[in-house]
């Protein structure tokens, strides 16, 4: 299987012989109810997220005063200069009886089974690409969206992949996985390339980037930025007795904010590389090894997945996570 090509698939840089394909992980850092780009300052947030990256997060992330690199006194990310956050929604389990658990995510297992669950994340490029901005954010995704149209007539390469090994790749779907997967769900989120070279951010948090059209960013967002890319593992094994599952053999799997399709997927990014680092990455054309915890980067400066996984916070809001439950966080109705 070309790994490559794979990766590659979704970048949107020139089509030139340099590139940079830079995978690492980064450990959970925290489970909690909090989203400072769509609900900043809200405590709680209306649904649950796992994040990872820098230990700066927080509830608002205001970037007028709130340097994220400065602030950050650890990474969850074997990377020691980036203190960027990553986060995404949280899968909840619901059973034949109608309560609910929280799915684990679990390091990749293509190299970083040391990892405390988390993310891989990838910055992929092909050609000259310029690294985001201080105070950069960005989403993708619509947490709203419950059919495959709407999903495909907007955003491009988020997926599923229902696991039969850890070498599995191919077979993605845009809705959960309709079986039990005997390695667990893989979700694949990649974010747009193209930039409108002004704005770190706007109020939708996805106006200021764009998709190419044929490989070239358009001229409303003429600035190649790299590919931000996450595969989450999420631990679906201890839920594959279907004996459990609904009763209409409908799949059991339902996100944070209550989507039971999966068309909502939806990811956050908050860029916050030290200095130059990212960019002195990509422009060495920087790679890490696709089998192991690797990075062949000799401007970057890493730390070990041990390292990386003492990196945590606490959780800001006080609510039970664990164990079964008869509703979701928040209360958030499952449509």
């Amino acid at each position: 299987m070309h790994w490559r090509t794979l990766l590659g698939a979704a970048v949107v840089a020139p089509a030139v012989d340099a590139a940079a394909t830079l995978r690492f992980s980064c450990s959970q850092l925290v489970v909690d109810r909090l989203d400072p780009l769509v609900n900043p300052g809200a405590l709680p947030s209306p649904h649950l997220h796992q994040v990872v990256g820098g230990n700066a997060f927080n509830a608002s992330m205001n970037p007028a005063v709130h340097d994220v690199p400065s602030t950050a006194t650890c990474t969850s990310c074997t990377p020691v200069e980036d203190f960027s956050n990553y986060w995404t929604a949280t899968l909840f389990f619901r059973a034949r009886n109608g309560t609910l658990h929280r799915v684990n995510t679990f390091g990749n297992e293509l190299g970083y089974t040391g990892a405390t669950g988390g993310q891989t994340v990838y910055y992929l490029s092909q050609g000259k690409v310029t690294a985001f901005k201080p105070g950069f954010r960005m989403t993708v995704g619509d947490p709203n969206f419950r059919t495959a149209a709407e999903l495909q007539a907007k955003y491009k390469y988020m997926d599923f992949t229902c696991l039969q090994s850890s070498m599995t790749r191919g077979g993605q779907t845009l809705n959960f996985p309709t079986r039990p997967c005997p390695a667990g769900i893989m979700i694949s989120i990649r974010f747009p390339t193209c930039w409108d070279g002004k704005n770190t951010d706007s109020p939708d948090h996805q106006s200021h980037v764009a998709y190419p059209n044929s490989y070239a960013c358009p001229a409303s967002h003429p600035v190649t930025v790299p590919q931000v890319f996450y595969e989450t593992y999420w631990d679906t094994r201890p839920f594959n007795n279907q004996n459990d599952w609904p009763t209409d053999g409908s799949q059991p799997f339902v996100w944070s904010f209550g989507d039971k399709t999966g068309y909502g997927i939806h990811g956050d990014y908050l860029f916050g590389w030290k200095g130059d680092a990212l960019q002195r990455a990509m422009d060495q054309n920087c790679n890490s090894d696709l089998f192991q915890n690797k990075i062949n980067c000799n401007t970057l400066k890493t730390q070990s997945l041990a390292e990386a996984n003492k990196c945590t916070i606490s959780r800001k809001v006080d609510e039970n996570l664990d164990g079964w439950l008869t509703s979701l966080p928040g209360n958030m109705p499952i449509m």
